[in-house]
């Protein structure tokens, strides 16, 4: 029997829904349940694929291509359960989903509304592949109270009563603000929150509250008394400075013992948190950091690189040091000549993807910098082509070299690629008509490694798959210039068409690939390009 776990949040957003959701599935799993988790977000974009980072965040892309919310990368990391197109869903396909219902006519001629056609559709995705499960955990985006999401509070109300009790919990988060001039904690707007949601319909069976510290006993009861809740089933999230550390804090104060109560399970044996607790070890007490740069086009909002700064930690914990990440705004080092030398105190340099040409030529001078002081460099996507196009002008000597992205060239290096396969031989096509969401390389693609190549070395294998994200690619046509200039192209897709990775054979570690392996990392499984990476960096720090 699956039973669903409705994760709403209050009072403000970016309280850590997503964390929340993604530790109590990490909890339930150290108890021996499956879990599936899932994203419903209110806004009207299909995706968030054509979105800004700075309006959005990463867009965190999973195995079969799908272009979701960043909360599926925590669900991943720390489930280890691979996310699919199934587990993130928006009003704008919802509402794409019925209209293409009703212009087939599959309505039979009914007036297509709210209730019951779009919440009908909402709660088909929410029920959708869950066979299986013991739990799926399903997180609402926004603030309850925000209008856009009222249908998917109205069918998460409806599924509350049509699964009953035994297979229903919802549980709500919201902020129980400091005051810091008065002195008190304020238990005000969880309990307006709560209102709110009760008003519609729903009553929280939980409630985690963010708080800067503990609640003391006497409020915790005030809330409870207020919101209709058990004492117990105030859940308290204090702030924590590791991120790794939120399911033991969550499993201290109760939360997996409370969902288990609710559903009537066992609740006696105690979960097996020991890769937690070493994660923690790991995280809090490095025998040493190092320093990498990271020149980017987003460097305002850190959450457009979520899963990068994510799998360099990853890539400490397997070196057992800390990562200080510098964040370094690549357009700065287009306008000032002196920007460059920030990079003199890092121990490594990542130069992350990206769209358009603001911020290009800073990324290619990151590059030059690392190939000519020899420091470790890491291109990602669009960070492997900027590499590729300064070492087609400085090695080559193409001046002219340069990517069609940013219009027509003498010499296009990194160009559209009309065509490609995928694994299985099947073909995809695409155009410059096509929209914009159509054109991208997306999800999961293999590639074959070059012998005896650092790459290979370190993978340990020669075939490998990794997760895509872009439009434009590296011009397989220039490949005997550059590798007759040092630089190896290591990685190709298998029909030899589509460079996947280049790295220079005269440098301590210069890498760049077309994919994305920062989506891959997990805590307990750093990337290996990552460990790498880091294991460069301490070798660079020794250098200094």
């Amino acid at each position: 029997m699956t039973r669903f776990i409705f994760i709403t949040g209050g009072v403000v957003s970016s309280l850590g829904k997503g964390l929340a959701s993604a530790s109590l599935g990490a909890l339930l799993q150290a108890r021996g349940y499956t879990v599936r988790l899932r994203k419903l977000d209110p806004y009207i974009n299909v995706d968030p694929g054509t979105m800004s980072p700075y309006q959005h965040g990463e867009v965190y892309v999973t195995e079969d291509g799908a272009e979701t919310d960043l909360d599926l990368g925590h669900y991943e990391r720390f489930t280890g359960v691979a996310a699919n197109q199934a587990d993130n869903v928006t009003t704008g396909r919802i509402y794409q989903t019925v209209i293409e219902r009703e212009r087939r006519g599959d309505y039979l001629g009914a007036t297509v509304q709210v209730i019951p056609h779009i919440t009908d559709a909402i709660k088909e995705f929410i029920l959708a592949g869950t066979e299986g499960h013991d739990f799926v955990l399903v997180e609402i985006g926004g603030t309850v109270g925000d209008i856009e999401s009222l249908p998917f509070l109205e069918a998460i109300r409806q599924l509350g009563q049509e699964l009953g009790r035994d297979r229903a919990m919802f549980v709500h988060l919201t902020l129980v603000p400091f005051i810091r001039a008065a002195g008190e904690l304020k238990t005000k707007p969880t309990q307006h929150s709560v209102k709110e949601l009760r008003s519609i319909g729903i009553q929280p069976e939980m409630l985690v509250c963010r708080c800067e510290t503990g609640i003391p006993e006497g409020e915790r009861r005030k809330i409870a008394l207020f919101c209709n809740v058990r004492p117990e089933a105030v859940i308290q999230a204090p702030d924590i400075d590791n991120i790794y550390n939120a399911p033991i804090m969550f499993h201290a104060q109760g939360l997996d013992v409370e969902v288990l109560n609710h559903f009537r399970l066992d609740s006696t044996d105690e979960p097996d948190l020991s890769r937690w607790r070493l994660i923690g070890e790991r995280v809090g007490n490095p025998e040493g950091a190092v320093k990498v740069g990271i020149v980017g086009k987003y460097v305002g909002l850190p959450d457009a690189y979520k899963s990068l700064a994510e799998a360099l930690r990853h890539g400490g914990i397997a070196n057992n040091v800390r990562v200080d990440v510098e964040w370094l705004d690549s357009e700065v080092f287009e306008t000032d000549e002196g920007a460059v030398q920030r990079l003199e105190d890092v121990n490594a340099i990542l130069v992350p993807g990206g769209f358009g040409e603001r911020g290009a030529q800073g990324k290619m001078r990151a590059a030059q910098f690392a190939r000519t002081r020899q420091v470790p460099y890491f291109g990602i996507c669009f960070g492997m082509q900027m590499a590729v196009i300064e070492a087609a002008r400085s090695l080559v000597g193409l001046n002219d070299a340069n990517t069609t992205e940013f219009g027509p060239c003498q010499d296009p290096v990194v160009g559209l690629m009309t065509e490609w396969e995928r694994e299985g031989g099947q073909k995809e096509r695409r155009t410059g008509k096509d929209d914009m969401g159509g054109t991208l390389r997306l999800g999961r693609y293999p590639c074959d490694l070059k012998e005896g190549s650092r790459v290979a070395e370190i993978y340990g294998s020669r075939s490998i798959s990794e997760r895509h994200r872009h439009r434009y690619e590296v011009n397989i046509n220039y490949r005997e210039a550059l590798e007759a200039n040092g630089m190896v192209f290591s990685g190709l897709s298998p029909d030899g068409r589509l460079p996947e990775i280049v790295e220079l054979s005269d440098h301590p570690w210069f890498i760049g690939v077309q994919f994305h392996p920062e989506l891959k990392s997990r805590p307990f499984e750093p990337h290996p390009l990552f460990a790498s990476f880091i294991e460069a960096a301490v070798k660079q720090s020794r250098l200094v």
